[in-house]
């Protein structure tokens, strides 16, 4: 098949998938959240200025990141963005975290060392708070911008030497070690970031832009953005996680001479509840997306 039907196919594809996945990501009721970022090489091939090698090795020096976030129960991907790794990006994906959560949704947050989290995190989940006065006589002190008291947020700073990791220190931000931690022993776990790290491995398996050595290098933003909302809805609808599966109440015999099968297969949709059956590709393209309320424009 010739690349450019496939990348004609991709475009317009890519509206059906937003507009599929936006009208089933919304009010959404999260205990945790995990965020993290991956480099992406972007390459500029219109004038043949530079070829794939010379794309690598500006990695360094003018890198694009891959945003994600992600729910660690249901191993749903919320949100998947491209842009630099800078404050303004932070505070562009937080923002679209509480557009697909219920409106008194807080999760508990964690993420890597990365500082522009915490600016954004206070932002979006912060309210003015009046501090007392201390002395009879005097003006009233001025209102300061504090974190909700429900908002936990914990990092998890890795020490690299020689790119090879060599220390891990969890840096707890907003709450308690202890609330954290309670938080985290209904599911059993520890601060960490493992679930959002493993996404971020098959995210470069199944996105060939994003591999790390590879020769078909996205050439714009425009296009990885496109390829990483196919994977999105790939990964929360159509393809069933080994680690959500359920237990069947019988065995489902098969029509060939294989065993029966023990196990239902469950996506991360199924398991945050927004559907009830794994979909296949085709009927994710071809499904008429229900309105949704739009946001008014004066």
């Amino acid at each position: 098949m010739d690349p450019t039907t496939v990348l004609h196919w991709l475009v317009e594809a890519a509206e059906q998938l937003r507009a599929f996945s936006a009208s089933f990501l919304c009010d959404l009721h999260l205990e945790q959240l995990q965020l993290d970022e991956l480099y992406a090489v972007l390459r500029d091939l219109k004038a043949g200025e530079i070829n794939s090698d010379e794309a690598i090795g500006r990695l360094e020096r003018s890198p694009s990141w891959v945003w994600t976030a992600m729910d660690p129960t249901s191993k749903l991907l919320l949100v998947v963005d491209v842009g630099s790794r800078t404050l303004a990006m932070a505070q562009r994906v937080v923002h679209q975290v509480t557009r697909v959560l219920a409106p008194a949704c807080v999760p508990l947050c964690l993420t890597d060392g990365l500082k522009d989290y915490t600016t954004a995190l206070l932002t979006h989940f912060g309210s003015w708070l009046q501090a007392e006065r201390r002395q009879n006589k005097g003006p009233m002190p001025k209102p300061r911008w504090m974190p909700l008291p429900e908002l936990l947020y914990a990092q998890i700073v890795k020490s690299y030497r020689r790119r090879r990791l060599v220390g891990v220190a969890h840096r707890v931000v907003f709450s308690t070690r202890l609330a954290i931690e309670q938080v985290l022993a209904k599911c059993g776990w520890t601060i960490n970031t493992a679930f959002v790290e493993r996404l971020n491995l098959d995210i470069r398996q199944r996105v060939a832009a994003i591999g790390r050595r590879v020769n078909t290098l996205c050439q714009g933003e425009a296009g990885l953005r496109d390829q990483l909302t196919l994977f999105q809805v790939y990964h929360n609808f159509v393809v069933p996680h080994a680690s959500l599966r359920q237990p069947r109440a019988a065995r489902l015999a098969t029509n060939g001479r294989g065993a029966a099968k023990v196990w239902q297969p469950c996506t991360p949709a199924m398991a945050a509840g927004l559907t009830d059956h794994v979909w296949t590709l085709k009927e994710v393209l071809l499904s008429r997306v229900p309105p949704w309320p739009q946001p008014q424009t004066v």
